[in-house]
């Protein structure tokens, strides 16, 4: 995949694909389209009684875009429980352009002047990929997420794919879904209007839970 661009980038996401690389000294990108896909359902968010009480403590500060590219070379770092990662310099350098025309965001969580923990994805229309996260303090990616999901709600958004599932995300409410199904919910997704920036959190631990965990209770 030697002339893949922006561009190309955001055409093969509009068609259910994604690229990932073998390892971070691969060079080579290869198209992914898994047969069972994870999703975020926007109203699912798994959220425990001890992980709002961190959201409402106000441990992190939470901040939108500051450090895109900071977050994505964290999600990059090999570490005792991630020894591998598929994250190379051409991934790193496609989706900072993509960052820079307004199609990646990063939702950051910071303590003490520190970068602690995050995520990242692709936004288009009312649809959100989520590319990777990462977390340097307990709870910091978490907390990120809690505050992804709020955004995405209050936003508009129909659509939070996580690509694959796993055992941490599916405790947090993520389902796989096959591709035909998910190829159903990524059309309308990609054509809603969404507004990323729209909710402005203001330090309002009660706002973020609400749009969170809509219809529910947050106790």
């Amino acid at each position: 995949m030697s002339g893949v661009t922006p561009q190309v980038l955001l055409k093969a996401y509009a068609a259910g694909i994604f690229p990932m690389a073998e390892s971070a000294d691969d060079p080579s990108l290869y198209w992914i389209e898994p047969e069972e896909r994870g999703i975020f359902p926007l109203d699912g968010l798994n959220v425990s009684r001890s992980l709002r009480k961190v959201v409402r403590q106000h441990l992190f500060d939470i901040r939108i875009d500051t450090a895109f590219e900071q977050v994505m070379r964290a999600c990059a770092e090999r570490t005792d429980t991630r020894k591998e990662t598929w994250i190379n310099t051409r991934i790193l350098a496609l989706y900072t352009q993509l960052h820079r025309m307004g199609f990646c965001h990063s939702v950051e969580s910071w303590r003490g002047g520190k970068l602690v923990g995050g995520l990242y994805g692709v936004k288009i229309g009312g649809a959100f990929f989520g590319e990777s996260m990462f977390s340097r303090e307990t709870d910091a990616s978490k907390v990120a997420l809690v505050h992804l999901v709020a955004r995405l709600n209050f936003g508009g958004f129909r659509l939070l794919d996580t690509q694959f599932l796993n055992p941490h995300l599916e405790r947090m409410g993520a389902v796989a879904i096959a591709k035909a199904e998910y190829h159903k919910l990524l059309e309308p997704a990609l054509s809603a209007e969404a507004d990323f920036m729209a909710f402005a959190e203001d330090g309002d631990a009660e706002a973020v839970l609400r749009n969170a965990l809509p219809g529910a209770h947050p106790l």
